[in-house]
């Protein structure tokens, strides 16, 4: 009984200095996981947080892209608007350029036609100056050159029809003021009022458009 005493007791003292070595060194080890943990903890807070402005960037970086996608619809918006009245204003600029054109190849002549007009005029007064009852066998240079101021009148009256330019007699028409210009009025049985009675000098009118009035007398209310 005594040796085992002794040998229990032998065993134990050889391992109090380690004890006491574990005791002197605890606090080093306490401190160590201390700082762990509050290294831990640490990191811990560090991506809560992280996670947190990850939240929050997203949002605030959406927010941004559509504000700029709003202002890029608008700019897209407003050139669009800007090239379609572009488009539309160079519409009307070829339209009113080719109208133009046009007009001037139908109406390039019309000084040239006021001028000829003059000649048909002496031509028919020329042939309405012509007595009738002497265009006969026995006169032949009359005959002859009465029939060539016809010929010459019938072919210049082709030209003008060619070019669009039409002779107006409005005898028996209605007055028309922007064909008819009115010199008189008269009394006129059987016709109505308001009608041409008589044609002074007759009007020509080129495609359409009046070139010269005609002059002419109108049939007054009774």
């Amino acid at each position: 009984m005594a040796a085992v005493a002794q040998c229990v007791r032998g065993a134990v003292r050889p391992r109090l200095p380690l004890l006491s070595v574990a005791l002197r060194t605890s606090p080093r080890l306490l401190c160590a996981a201390t700082q762990q943990k509050n290294t831990g903890q640490n990191l811990e807070e560090d991506q809560s947080q992280s996670q947190n402005e990850q939240k929050v960037e997203p949002s605030s970086v959406e927010k941004l892209l559509a504000e700029e996608k709003a202002k890029l619809e608008e700019q897209l918006r407003e050139v669009t608007e800007k090239y379609k009245r572009a488009l539309a204003d160079a519409e009307n600029v070829r339209q009113r350029s080719q109208k133009l054109v046009e007009e001037a190849k139908l109406y390039g002549i019309q000084s040239f036609c006021k001028d000829l007009l003059e000649v048909a005029d002496i031509l028919e007064k020329a042939t309405e100056s012509v007595p009738k009852e002497e265009i006969k066998d026995e006169n032949p240079h009359l005959k002859s050159l009465y029939e060539g101021l016809v010929m010459t009148e019938m072919q210049i009256q082709k030209v003008f029809k060619k070019h669009g330019l039409l002779r107006l007699n409005p005898v028996g028409a209605k007055f028309d003021p922007y064909e008819h210009e009115a010199l008189f009025h008269t009394a006129a049985e059987g016709r109505e009022p308001g009608t041409v009675a008589l044609v002074s000098k007759v009007g020509y009118k080129l495609h359409g458009r009046t070139l010269r009035p005609a002059l002419v007398g109108v049939v007054k209310d009774a």
